[in-house]
């Protein structure tokens, strides 16, 4: 018997849903807190093209432990050394390790009206003078594996200052350290700048002064246990794109030299 034409245009469209849905994938990503700005205005226009993204946050050096460890996720977002670190470890697909961004650390506090005065943290001694002015400081816990922290622990170091900081500091675990200058338990937050501009009703001052900056890389990878490669390879690649990189420049971070927003 023969097909009407009608018949035939509803399965020849059946099987183009069934190729569809099958290659549209569900990616689990494991990524860095520093690019949560750029998922909250990315995540839905990489959806639409069919894939869906499962976003856990981890900061960098958890990052590694837990692939490290065993963890699979579909793609990872850390730094570049984590990056390289999963990809010697047979962790990560090699080849993929791809640049995305990189970030600075920065200072915030309450946002208040306009004009009204702020530290001043143009040089290494007037920041110093800064942190021990205020009535307490709020930073990633060095402890929970995150790069900003780190750098910090050193920057105080550096300074002379990690007694008299660390006596009234409110170390962040879990929640960004700007979250503590609004709730009014620290008059200064430090922290990569895009985790700085991502929590409402704080101001950047600026960022850290001279030779204590520190400027952190990130780069996504795709997990050699992902069962969706392909989609993985296309999320990273995405993220090179005019529109996305557009938006990582919106959120205070910087892609890399080669890549130019349209």
């Amino acid at each position: 018997m023969l097909f009407s034409i009608g018949r035939i245009a509803a399965v020849f469209a059946a099987v183009i849903l069934c190729a569809q849905a099958a290659a549209a994938a569900e990616l689990k990503v494991l990524t860095t807190p520093a690019l949560s700005e750029v998922w909250h205005e990315l995540q839905a226009k990489f959806e639409a093209t069919g894939h869906k993204l499962i976003l856990v946050y981890a900061p960098s050096g958890a990052i590694t432990k837990r692939v490290t460890e065993g963890e699979i996720h579909d793609v990872l977002f850390s730094t570049t050394g984590g990056i390289e670190t999963l990809t010697k470890n047979g962790k990560v697909i090699a080849g993929t390790g791809t640049l995305i961004a990189s970030s600075g650390m920065g200072v915030a506090v309450l946002k208040v009206l306009k004009g009204a005065p702020k530290p001043h943290i143009s040089t290494p001694e007037k920041f110093k003078q800064a942190l021990l002015a205020a009535k307490a400081v709020a930073y990633t816990d060095p402890a929970s594996g995150g790069a900003s922290g780190a750098h910090m622990a050193k920057v105080l170091e550096k300074l002379g200052i990690t007694k008299e900081v660390n006596a009234k500091a409110k170390l962040a675990r879990g929640v960004l350290s700007a979250s503590f200058v609004v709730k009014g338990e620290a008059d200064l937050a430090i922290q990569q700048i895009p985790e700085l501009l991502g929590v409402q009703g704080v101001e950047l001052v600026g960022p850290l002064p001279g030779d204590l900056q520190n400027v952190t890389p990130f780069a996504g990878g795709v997990h050699v246990s992902s069962k969706n490669p392909d989609a993985g390879r296309a999320l990273i690649k995405f993220l090179q794109s005019p529109e996305a990189i557009t938006v990582i420049k919106a959120k205070g971070l910087e892609p890399p030299a080669a890549a130019k927003a349209s």
